[in-house]
């Protein structure tokens, strides 16, 4: 756990110094804050899921700028996050933990101040020649063990408030009532199904298989395959119109791997549903910055026989129809922005992984 904190750390650094430096407009500062963001992650590492470190990260770093930017604060992060890290309005929306409505109307304002390529080549400008410091290891993991620490302190103080309140009705009256100190910011495990990666950046998506995107598409390895590759350029996927496409391979521990390409959407997907068998589970979605027009969802999804008795009656009657899964990209609203027309609509909205019936 701590050596691969360590490769992040390192890898990161000076992603986060560059990204902090556009938000502060100070290297000392941005440095500073890349650092806090560190801390704070190192803190919680063992918390975080492995296929959303970037998003929690993004998150503490931009949290981190605002506590002491309040006014104004988001007018600067969004151009930041839209035209630098190549965030979608969606994505923005649940770093800021705000709506997506707010967020568009952030960017609508400042495209009447600059056009978007006038912002890209300003922030490059600003970055140019920056070389940020060695990354301080040491002291970040010191500073992340503290901090865990005191955060199990405080739940431990906690319960035993719980355990026993005579005692603490009598300490109160004997302080008068007073309380010091201030209470850690419990953590929130959010994590986010929408992750935004460089290209060939792979993916741990299931037990032995990787993903990765590239301009080209959408790739995957898997113990059956090597070096699997759809284009997004191919005549099956007609880019002009919304439409998302599912492919599927059996693991070796009797799971499906699924996974396929979303393109031509109305907006950005803040959710991918695959329904099959019966049960429905949000799925991973991958892009490639700057908003390409198409991305990649993956799910792994259990057979027939690990379902119900009802589950399979369903399974069974769909495959005798020849229907298939059916998959469901929503937007932020809830609305439908594309399905696969090869079974019903899905249900109601499920948490990345969990499934329901």
């Amino acid at each position: 756990m701590e050596g691969d904190f360590a490769g992040y750390a390192r890898d990161r650094w000076p992603r986060l110094v560059a990204t902090a430096r556009l938000l502060t407009e100070d290297q000392g500062a941005a440095e500073e804050l890349a650092r806090r963001t560190l801390v704070r992650a190192c803190a919680r590492w063992r918390r975080i899921p492995r296929n959303d470190v970037d998003f929690h990260v993004w998150r503490c770093l931009v949290r981190g700028y605002l506590r002491g930017h309040r006014t104004g604060g988001r007018r600067r992060v969004v151009p930041v996050l839209r035209y630098w890290e190549g965030l979608g309005e969606a994505e923005i929306a649940q770093v800021l933990g705000c709506s997506v409505g707010a967020v568009r109307a952030v960017v609508r304002r400042g495209k009447k101040e600059a056009r978007p390529e006038d912002r890209r080549a300003g922030f490059a400008a600003v970055l140019a020649g920056l070389v940020p410091s060695a990354v301080p290891l040491d002291d970040i993991q010191r500073d992340g063990a503290l901090r865990r620490r005191r955060r199990a302190g405080v739940v431990a103080a906690g319960c035993a408030l719980l355990l026993a309140p005579p005692a603490v009705l009598a300490f109160g009256s004997l302080t008068g009532g007073e309380v010091t100190g201030a209470a850690e910011e419990p953590d929130r495990p959010e994590p986010g199904p929408m992750r935004i990666v460089a290209p060939g950046e792979r993916v741990s998506a299931a037990e032995g298989v990787d993903v990765w995107l590239t301009p080209d598409g959408h790739h995957w390895s898997s113990p059956q395959a090597s070096n699997q590759f759809r284009a997004v350029g191919d005549t099956a996927l007609d880019r002009t119109r919304a439409g998302v496409s599912v492919q599927g391979e059996q693991l070796d521990d009797g799971r499906y791997f699924r996974t396929g390409v979303y393109h031509g959407l109305t907006a950005e997907p803040a959710r991918i549903e695959i329904r099959t068998g019966g049960r429905t589970v949000t799925a991973n979605v991958l892009t490639l910055a700057g908003s390409p027009g198409w991305g990649v969802w993956y799910a792994t999804t259990p057979l027939t026989d690990s379902l119900t008795d009802h589950a399979k009656a369903v399974a069974e009657a769909a495959s005798s129809t020849g229907d298939g899964p059916t998959v469901t990209a929503y937007d932020a609203a809830g609305d439908v922005l594309v399905r696969s027309d090869l079974g019903p609509s899905v249900a109601r909205p499920v948490r990345v992984g969990t499934w329901h019936s």
